[in-house]
């Protein structure tokens, strides 16, 4: 599997291309310290960084993005947003009101209320 991770992608590809630290590191002009330090884990390099010392490492980035399911039905967002923040409170104090109704009735039901 190929790390997603800017920092471990880079390390993996170095290695891939059977290349030390230091060997990469002279072909970007960077230290060897520099280089280890786009290699972490939380590094955070630029795109054109990573692009570079991949290209150093005799590889290609390529980006891609994959639509994303919403968490969410927008369209109930977007029919909530159209009403008034009263009419939103006034709906959310009936919504309350019914769940608290619905919680003693459970409540009645386990023989908790009298």
């Amino acid at each position: 599997m190929v790390p997603t991770l800017p920092g471990p992608l880079l390390a993996s590809t170095r290695r891939r291309a059977g290349l030390t630290q230091a060997q990469l590191a002279r072909r970007l002009g960077m230290s060897q310290a520099a280089l280890a330090g786009l290699e972490r884990p939380d590094a955070n390099p630029r795109v054109a960084t990573l692009d570079r010392a991949l290209r150093a490492a005799g590889a290609q980035l390529e980006l891609d993005a994959q639509p994303v399911a919403p968490t969410v039905d927008e369209s109930l967002l977007r029919t909530q947003l159209a009403h008034s923040p009263a009419q939103r409170l006034h709906a959310l104090e009936t919504l309350y009101a019914d769940a608290r109704k619905l919680s003693q009735a459970g409540a009645r039901s386990r023989g908790e209320l009298a």
